[in-house]
């Protein structure tokens, strides 16, 4: 941190203000009109905006830099219409759009595409989810975003919309070099990119980024290590063009999951505040002194698990791009290998209390705590109620996922040809995309015992008898999670999804009115084999194993769970189903349209729905045909406006849905349930999105007002008629600016109503608006410094509450967005 206060002040002492007027950034033009580039992502021909039945945004790179934070999430969390769940890193999210239900994490309903195809082909894989393999870095050029739409029919499992991240491709000769660092804490980046035309017909772009630090939240290590690097060269030619382009990521990041906090009030009206010795804006689960656990890897071997790598994602993938116009149809052919792996480490309270009342509820009266690591490892605690200041202690679940293979592999052939019919044109798309995507992955869950300590100095805690007996093993309970179905959730999974989907698409403009449809057949083949003692059929789930291979066996170790690899559970089954949209646009001025648009899409299961009830272990196949893939259906209409300084697109919808899902929620006193879900969904609402700007000043506005419902819930019919967990009536993002030669100064606005924690609507979720101010100075040519605060007043922002209602202990599980964070930036561009 001190030598990025030194570069900075450096920086200014070499470049002073007199310098400013050489600066090569012009004057702020008089009501610029925002630009008319055509949008490509989720369409057939990339058109303006006014001429297509769609809604769709567009983020350049200048806005992403100026949001105040790289995590993906956030980036897409700042589109019209978008919601996600995050804690400012990349592993653990949860996304939706237009009051679709967010029953898990990731984004089922909605498809995240890096250059045209998707990260992943299901963006809601356990512990994998499509944002943890991807990053934002100087390479990155824009984000294009389209909501309901054509998205169901030009994408596979994408019925809500599609988030297309696009790179630079070498256009423009030049780049830039950025280095970055926490001033209030400890993280150090540097990000490159560089493009660059080596004759007439060939082009290159090259960029990346690594970092190093612990990061806004203490963990004692340095919890952030990491990069990618991002290379493509473009060969032109006089009808088209080829594209290769290469990706390596090896990043890690930790886990910002549930913390606890400290809740009072009532279920309508509640009050939560941080905890003394913990707070959860800047403190973590993590911690120095927990380094490692002990778990079966999925041959039944012993391992010892590396829990500081935290959420590790790995990517190496090559793809190939080319279009011609051949014949007066122009053809597009995109493909991509990737090979993708990681691990997920993630501590979830399954019980949080007074230290003592968790001694007595797993060790009886008179049981004690004692220090199982740290500098105080064997010390027992004498005076649990003033341990680390808030005398909480944990029973704990320890989630450790080996992503041995997220492989995917996919490939979309597309021709497009514009006929003269009539006096307008006809445009004709016709395409073909298929894709491979492993899910090879091994979860070891463990229960556990801890304090909660703040600066990353939690401890486990050892637990013993009032006889004497210890009941721990470094203060581990048991190495799995027990329950009188089975060993639940020790799980292993070798399966393939394979896609085949032709789709085609007719599109007619006469004048002023444009009117099409589009037409698209998923067929899906999954098969494979899953592993677990919860499959049925009377196998064997536990085992007396030594663990750490010395000293006699522990209590722990007499019930470690193990895999019946002898009798996997069959994974064998198709599906099919049709998707289709049909919209029309009229423009009704060179500055005014209208348009109108009805789809119905489809979103495949993916990894959740491989263990019973939902599959029969036995013959591989579903046992409700109904539940291989969810239909969505929506309808929307809206008007979009575009005059000089100033656009405004207002787009009202209605979506419903049936969601086949698993949701871990939880029940009145916090303690984690997994419960099965089989519901409808309707949601309604209005997105507004617009641009001002006069002069140097401008305004950037998204806001959307959802009304959501649960229509009917096949397992719970208390439920119906309910609003859906986390579904908030109003969210909005703001960025007012003020821009000239010498300097940008502005604030990054993000609000959200309060919402309920579960679907019981009972605890309420406050709203939070978080005020990111930013400042960017540029002393002189291709120089510029710029400092951005996130959380500018620190508030304590409530993304999940893991509780039906207010709990009797005053404590909840919640996820929460970090606290103030301060980074300063120099960028020297060439």
């Amino acid at each position: 941190m001190r030598k990025t206060i030194t570069l900075l002040a450096v920086t200014t002492a070499l470049f002073p203000l007199s310098a400013w007027a050489d600066s090569p950034v012009g004057d702020a033009a008089a009501d610029p009109a925002p630009a008319k580039s055509a949008f490509t992502t989720g369409v057939a021909k990339g058109r303006d905006l006014l001429d297509t039945a769609i809604s769709a945004s567009t983020l350049d790179e200048g806005d992403i830099a100026r949001i105040g934070t790289r995590s993906v999430a956030e980036v897409i969390g700042n589109i019209p219409g978008i919601r996600a769940e995050t804690s400012g890193t990349d592993g653990l999210t949860a996304i939706t759009i237009r009051g679709l239900p967010l029953a898990a994490d990731g984004s089922k309903f909605m498809q995240i595409e890096e250059d045209g195809l998707p990260v992943l082909e299901f963006g809601d894989i356990h512990f994998g989810t499509s944002t943890a393999f991807l990053r934002t870095d100087l390479s990155l050029s824009q984000v294009q975003a389209i909501r309901g739409g054509s998205a169901s029919t030009f994408a596979s499992n994408s019925p809500g919309g599609v988030v297309n991240f696009i790179s630079h491709t070498g256009e423009v000769d030049g780049g830039a070099l950025e280095l970055s660092s926490g001033l209030n804490y400890s993280l150090g980046r540097v990000d490159f990119d560089y493009g660059a035309k080596l004759d007439d017909h060939l082009r290159f772009n090259i960029g990346g980024f690594y970092r190093q630090g612990e990061g806004p939240r203490a963990t004692g290590y340095d919890a952030y290590q990491g990069g990618q690097i991002k290379f493509n060269v473009t060969r032109s030619f006089d009808a088209g063009y080829v594209r290769l382009y290469v990706k390596v990521l090896d990043d890690r990041e930790p886990n910002y999951a549930l913390a606890p906090v400290a809740v009072s009030g009532t279920d309508a009206s509640p009050h939560y505040s941080v905890l003394p010795g913990f707070d959860a804006r800047t403190d973590t689960a993590s911690s120095r002194y927990i380094g490692s656990t002990l778990g079966m890897d999925q041959n039944n071997n012993p391992e010892l698990i590396n829990l500081h790598q935290g959420n590790r994602s790995k990517v190496r993938s090559i793809g190939l791009e080319s279009q011609f116009d051949i014949a007066g149809w122009t053809v597009t052919d995109r493909f991509r290998y990737s090979e993708i792996s990681g691990a997920y480490n993630e501590t979830q309270g399954l019980a949080i209390a007074p230290a003592a009342a968790i001694a007595a509820m797993f060790g009886g009266q008179g049981a004690t705590l004692s220090y199982a690591d740290g500098p105080q490892t064997g010390t027992a605690i004498t005076n649990p109620a003033a341990l680390n200041g808030n005398g909480l202690a944990a029973y704990n679940l320890r989630i450790n996922v080996a992503l041995n293979s997220l492989n995917n592999v996919t490939n979309d052939l597309r021709a497009s040809r514009v006929w003269a019919v009539g006096g307008g044109k006809l445009t004709t798309t016709a395409g073909v995309y298929a894709s491979s995507q492993d899910v090879n992955m091994m979860w070891n869950f463990n229960t556990e015992i801890s304090d909660y300590a703040g600066g990353g100095n939690s401890t486990l805690l050892d637990l013993t008898t009032a006889n004497g007996a210890l009941l721990t093993q470094q203060g581990t309970l048991s190495y799995g999670l027990s329950s009188p179905t089975g060993n639940d959730y020790h799980h292993y999974y070798d399966v393939n999804f394979r896609v085949f989907a032709p789709y085609g698409s007719i599109n007619y403009q006469l004048g002023r009115l444009a009117v099409g449809g589009s037409l698209r057949y998923d067929a899906g083949r999954v098969s494979g084999n899953v592993y677990g003692d919860d499959l049925g059929g009377g196998r064997i789930g536990t085992a007396t194993v030594n663990l750490n291979g010395s000293g006699p066996i522990t209590l722990p170790e007499t019930q470690v769970a193990v895999l019946p690899l002898s009798q996997p559970g069959l994974v064998d089954y198709n599906y099919d189903y049709v998707s289709y949209s049909v919209g029309a646009n009229y423009r009704l001025a060179d500055d005014l349209s209208a348009f109108a648009r009805y789809s119905r899409g489809g979103r495949a299961g993916a990894e959740r729905a491989l263990y019973p009830p939902s599959i029969n272990p036995a013959t591989g196949q579903l046992t409700n045909p109904a539940s291989a893939y969810d239909p969505v259906k929506q309808a929307e209409i809206g008007a979009k406006y575009r005059q000089g300084g100033m656009t405004l697109y207002v787009t009202a919808f209605w979506a419903s849905t049936i969601d086949s899902n698993y949701q871990i929620s939880a029940d009145a006193s916090g303690q984690a349930v997994v419960i099965p879900i089989d519901r409808k969904y309707s949601a309604k609402g209005v997105e507004v999105e617009g641009e001002a700007r006069h002069g140097p000043f401008s305004l950037r506005l998204g806001a959307t007002y959802t009304k959501a419902k649960i229509d009917s819930d096949a397992n719970d019919p208390a439920l119906n008629g309910n609003t859906p967990r986390h579904e908030p009536n109003f969210y909005f993002t703001a960025m007012p600016q003020f821009e000239n030669r010498l300097m940008s100064i502005g604030a990054n606005l993000m609000g959200v109503t309060s919402s309920y924690a579960e679907d019981n609507q009972g605890l309420k979720q406050p709203g939070y608006v978080l005020v990111n101010p930013f400042v960017e100075l540029r002393p002189a040519k291709r120089v510029s410094v710029r400092l951005n605060v996130y959380n500018l007043f620190n508030t304590l922002a409530i993304v999940q509450a893991s509780a039906s209602n207010l709990p009797e202990t005053g404590v909840v599980n919640a996820q929460v967005l970090n606290g103030r964070t301060v980074t300063g930036a120099v960028r020297l561009s060439f």
